[in-house]
């Protein structure tokens, strides 16, 4: 049965070089892949400039904190770009960019200031649990739905990663990235001929930030940029902190210090002509939960990142079939499972319980709804109004 790896409470280790760390530095490709592959194929955006964003974060996130900290495309803004470029709304590349601009700038402040750090004191630890509870079972059912699609496939990939969860000799990734690859080849016979003609190539691209315009500014931070805020100070800001500081008690973290680095990978991103990114708590959960302790797993990730924006970014879609979406909900799954593990720290008092549980319910469907209920419910409960 899968339970929750113990938090690193040993001698820090800045970074470390074994089999698991490099198992454990694709943990994330769960959520990754998917968000990735929608900004590419239905908002346009290129992906040298995504893929080198992204690489640059990764390497910039494992040297400054020494730990598996993610970098992941903000969902709801991924969500929003993707369905209204769809359904034909103008979400151009450029909005995207100056989406990403503008989530820099506000999350530098927020950071800089004490604002973050503040918001997350007032909070309460029951609305934290909560959220990051939430986001586990949500990583879970979304894992789940992804599975069923294609359950032949999926569920013998989730049993085998299982029984390897704890496995030194072969680590549960390497596993799911080969099995991933066998069934790609499988299904599309086609993809041999292709792979076979990929060859490196350098295709950068418009340079996005000179093509912004009035309208994709206001196009970006309206529709793309502004539904995100709450997700990511609940999950990338306060939740990514609280996980950060269970699993790695001898190198606490601030809300602030999240905040300032999301900031600066978005400004840098958004220059390269990236999409927004934030450090998740589910990252982090899922990067651990396959074997990573330390700076080396993200710097390893984003290194193969940058080569592949430098060298293949031209044959990132052909890549992007070799990992069928049943064996990324696996993925996905077992990270969901590692959150929601190690939140179960609930209070021994009943109202506090009532709260984080509340919370987590409504935290599956939507993180911004759970952050404004968790807030309301908790200030109730401390009044007496609320008596499970």
């Amino acid at each position: 049965m899968a339970h929750a790896v113990a938090p690193d409470t040993g001698a820090p280790r800045a970074f470390r070089f074994d089999r698991m760390e490099w198992a454990g530095a694709f943990g994330d490709l769960g959520t990754l892949v998917p968000f990735v592959a929608a900004y590419v194929a239905l908002a346009g955006v290129g992906p040298f400039g995504l893929l080198l964003a992204f690489g640059l974060a990764y390497i910039a996130t494992g040297l400054v904190y020494r730990a598996p900290v993610p970098v992941q495309p903000m969902k709801a803004a991924a969500a929003v770009a993707a369905t209204q470029a769809a359904a034909g709304v103008a979400i151009t590349p450029e909005a995207v960019c100056a989406a990403t601009l503008a989530t820099g700038v506000f999350w530098l402040l927020m950071g800089l200031t004490g604002a973050a750090r503040r918001v997350g004191e007032w909070i309460g630890r029951p609305v934290v649990v909560g959220l990051v509870l939430g986001l586990g079972l949500a990583f879970m059912l979304e894992g789940v739905r992804m599975i069923a699609a294609a359950w032949w496939i999926g569920v013998p990939a989730l049993a085998i990663a299982l029984l390897l969860l704890e496995s030194r000799t072969l680590p549960a990734m390497f596993f799911l990235i080969a099995f991933a690859a066998a069934v790609a080849l499988v299904q599309q016979p086609d993809l041999v001929p292709t792979l076979a003609q990929v060859r490196p190539a350098l295709d950068p691209g418009p340079w996005l930030p000179a093509r912004l315009t009035l309208n994709a500014l206001v196009v970006g931070v309206l529709f793309v940029a502004l539904p995100q805020v709450p997700l990511t100070l609940g999950n990338a800001i306060v939740g990514v902190t609280e996980a950060h500081n269970r699993l790695f008690p001898h190198r606490p973290q601030t809300e602030s210090r999240f905040a300032v680095s999301t900031g600066l990978i978005n400004l840098c991103g958004g220059l390269l002509g990236g999409v927004p990114m934030c450090h998740g708590a589910g990252g982090l959960a899922a990067h651990y939960r396959f074997g990573a302790r330390s700076g080396t797993a993200p710097i390893a990730i984003g290194v193969l990142l940058v080569i592949a924006a430098l060298f293949f970014s031209g044959s990132f879609r052909t890549l992007v079939e070799l990992f069928p979406a049943s064996v990324l909900g696996v993925m996905l799954f077992l990270s969901g499972l590692q959150l929601a593990l190690g939140s179960c720290d609930f209070s021994r008092d009943k109202s506090e319980r009532f709260v984080a549980l509340g919370t987590a319910a409504v935290a599956i469907f939507h993180v911004g709804a759970a952050f404004a209920f968790g807030v309301a419910a908790l200030a109730a409960a401390r009044r007496g109004w609320v008596k499970p």
